[in-house]
């Protein structure tokens, strides 16, 4: 593509040196910059990209999308634009032609609830003998029974993103996707060029409070990907949220709107919900009529995820009973709330955020035996929002019967210190109630000694996770290894 044409549309403020060169590819790492690429030099918080544009040039670099000016090579066009981080994701929209023009394309949102939501709404694709793609925490994948590939980030970087939709729609002849839309990738316009049909809205709790500062500007990087529906879309809010008539106020003008939920009067609700070691079973109620439900998914976050899935395929048109014969089929999804060893009941799950633990401890309560104890496994990570650490704590010490604190992905901070920083939230350190083991892997070990065979235990913070980041590397580490390593007898 030549360069006239990849900035044909762009809203650029400057050209300099401009030569119609041909543009091959769009890169925005300077090591991994190929012959004919376009540089993009990203400012981020720790690196400016215009400080290796010469390096992108003596890689191959043809042209640069900057801010600024930079001195380099005169026969380098410069194409100089308010944002980069905006403007690479029209880029990369335009370089490959659009892709999701051509798919049916899902997006969803929400603190909790992603990965699940997308998983369940593959398999009601599947169920509907429809293929669809899936894009999210764990990769992406082209089918459920696939192998995943790999993604570096909840929503990938624009130019990945859209060649994945391009390889999905033209490679693969998918004409569904279904995706996990970070607010990350909202803010920062990872999704910019995406036209989503459909958009569902899981929950809004704290977290990423280190980035986004307030809840209000959490809110509205959310809301950007219901902001951009168009006439004939649809969005499905979960109308239990405490911020769901604000989402519901940002949803433009002929876009459809569904609700779902348990406490307050929805489109698509859950009632006479019952919760055993076999999973959770509810009567789904819709304007078409009552459905028992009987699913192998536990916990009330479950009910949550089945409703916006349910929810998203009526919005789409799909039968009712192909939607919940897929989701009572369903085992599980990776990491959350996964069941690794029978006695004592070892679960192990992703949650990270006060709600989400409170969401699981609570489920896991649900089905603690009255002569059972439930027992906690958790610490936070460094280098992220520190006000939820001491929340976390509290909640743990109030819900379960003990409470190991231990490391989570501590990166460039002390272990200590964020312990502490959880510690901060207990009324009591009483040993027999609160341990604490900065070693992960020891703290998983220890309970063997601290859990009989009647008891729970949540291991959470880290869920489908394979890898713990310390300050000086990364190391193989997953929560589920260690657990069946510890309770090996007891394995499923």
């Amino acid at each position: 593509m030549k360069l006239d044409e990849l900035i044909e549309h762009l809203d650029y403020k400057d050209l300099i040196n401009f030569k119609n060169v041909e543009i091959s590819g769009i890169s925005y790492n300077s090591k991994t910059t190929k012959k004919g690429d376009i540089f993009v030099c990203l400012t981020g918080e720790y690196t400016d990209g215009h400080e290796y544009a010469q390096n992108a040039i003596e890689n191959g670099a043809a042209a640069l999308l900057v801010e600024r000016k930079v001195d380099v090579d005169k026969k380098i066009p410069q194409v100089v634009v308010s944002s980069t981080r905006h403007k690479i994701a029209d880029i990369a929209d335009r370089f490959y032609s659009s892709p999701s023009r051509g798919i049916n394309l899902i997006g969803i949102t929400g603190t909790n609830g992603k990965t699940t939501v997308t998983h369940l709404i593959q398999k009601i694709f599947e169920e509907n003998n429809q293929k669809c793609a899936l894009i999210g925490t764990l990769g992406y994948k082209l089918s459920s029974g696939g192998e995943y590939r790999d993604a570096k980030h909840t929503t990938p970087q624009a130019p990945e993103l859209q060649a994945t939709l391009r390889m999905i729609k033209d490679v693969e002849k998918i004409d569904n996707v279904v995706m996990e839309v970070s607010s990350h990738a909202l803010e920062q316009n990872r999704v910019g060029g995406c036209c989503f049909n459909g958009a569902v809205f899981t929950n809004l709790t704290q977290d990423h409070l280190d980035y986004h500062i307030t809840m209000d500007n959490y809110f509205e990087a959310k809301a950007l990907l219901f902001k951009g529906l168009s006439e004939g879309d649809f969005a499905v809010i979960n109308a239990d949220d405490e911020y769901a008539e604000r989402f519901l106020n940002v949803v433009p003008e002929g876009v459809r709107k569904y609700t779902y939920g348990v406490k307050k009067s929805a489109d698509v609700m859950a009632k006479d919900i019952n919760f055993s070691l076999n999973g959770a079973e509810f009567i789904l109620v819709t304007k078409d009529g009552e459905f028992p439900v009987n699913l192998h998914m536990n916990g009330m976050f479950s009910v949550y995820n089945v409703l916006a899935a349910v929810t998203a395929a009526i919005a789409m048109g799909i039968d009712l009973k192909v939607a919940l014969k897929a989701l009572e089929n369903v085992k599980g999804v990776a990491g959350r709330f996964e069941v690794v060893a029978k006695k004592p009941l070892v679960i192990v799950d992703y949650a990270h955020t006060p709600d989400g633990l409170e969401n699981v401890l609570n489920s896991a309560r649900e089905i603690t035996p009255k002569d059972g104890k439930l027992i906690c496994l958790f610490g936070c990570g460094g280098d992220r929002d520190a006000t939820k650490r001491p929340k976390m704590g509290a909640i743990a010490e109030k819900i379960a019967d003990k409470i190991v604190i231990t490391s989570d992905n501590p990166r460039s901070e002390d272990p200590q210190t964020i312990i502490t920083d959880i510690i901060a939230g207990l009324k009591s350190t009483n040993p027999d109630k609160v341990t604490v083991e900065p070693d992960r892997g020891h703290a998983i070990a220890l309970l063997k000694t601290l859990a009989g065979n009647n008891d729970v235990v949540v291991i959470a913070g880290k869920g489908h996770e394979d890898y713990q980041i310390l300050k000086d590397r990364t190391i193989h580490f997953d929560d589920r290894e260690e657990a069946r390593k510890v309770f090996e007898g007891s394995v499923i």
